[in-house]
């Protein structure tokens, strides 16, 4: 393979919602392991990253997982542990389908817009981001309150601050506003909710706050001077 002429389009990044595409093979290789990869030209898959997991898909036949390759850049496709059907007969220049699994791919949507909307309301209340997770069943927002926090050790107080933060949560959602990506004079993706909140990011987003469902704020907990704020959202049913 030839890292300098090798190119790859990130269509995960332009559409979300774009999960089934038929392109080619634009390299392939063996990790240290000797496991065989794939790379495609349009590449409809998101690895894990960002506090985001990776996609779950099919090239082919053959279930497959995206990982960043370290030494490219480009996003590989390994078959999955229970993949059929294999990659060994792949070679660069050859026609194939991928297929993203739709469902997964729109909860890790929801999940990670819910996660830069709770971010944006704790804003709100002057808490600074430390840190993000927006795995199903482990979603949660870590934050640092501001010196003047130390009320926020009380567990009613902390209840307080969570009620605002579902309220401005489900007005914001109720606004639909919009959520779109551009490219800053730095070249950093920056992912925007209207204009309640704007972070560089490299995930997968709802087009609209209309697409989440079911976002809850499950609990906010203070631990070692961090606030961490758990939740939970699904995307809304495809009409």
């Amino acid at each position: 393979m030839d890292c300098q002429t090798t190119s790859q389009d990130a269509l995960y990044l332009q559409d979300t919602y774009l999960v089934d595409v038929r392109t080619s093979v634009t390299a392939t290789g063996r990790d240290e392991a000797g496991g065989r990869w794939i790379a495609v030209r349009h590449n409809i898959f998101h690895p894990q990253g960002g506090g985001q997991p990776a996609d779950r898909g099919r090239l082919g036949e053959c279930d497959v997982v995206p990982v960043r390759h370290a030494a490219t850049g480009l996003v590989v496709l390994h078959a999955a542990e229970n993949g059929s059907g294999g990659l060994d007969g792949l070679s660069e220049g050859d026609l194939v389908h991928a297929r993203v699994d739709a469902g997964l791919r729109r909860l890790h949507a929801a999940l990670h817009t819910a996660g830069h909307l709770v971010e944006a309301a704790c804003r709100a209340e002057g808490w600074t981001l430390a840190g993000s997770n927006h795995f199903p069943g482990q979603a949660r927002i870590e934050l640092t309150p501001p010196a003047t926090g130390a009320q926020l050790a009380d567990a009613e107080e902390r209840e307080k601050a969570a009620d605002r933060i579902r309220a401005f949560v489900a007005a914001a959602i109720a606004d639909d506003l919009p959520v779109t990506a551009h490219h800053d004079d730095e070249g950093r993706r920056i992912v925007r909710l209207g204009d309640v909140h704007a972070a560089p990011c490299g995930g997968t987003h709802v087009r609209s706050l209309a697409g989440l469902h079911q976002v809850t704020i499950s609990a906010v907990k203070l631990k070692k001077g961090r606030l961490r704020v758990s939740y939970t959202a699904t995307h809304r049913p495809p009409r």
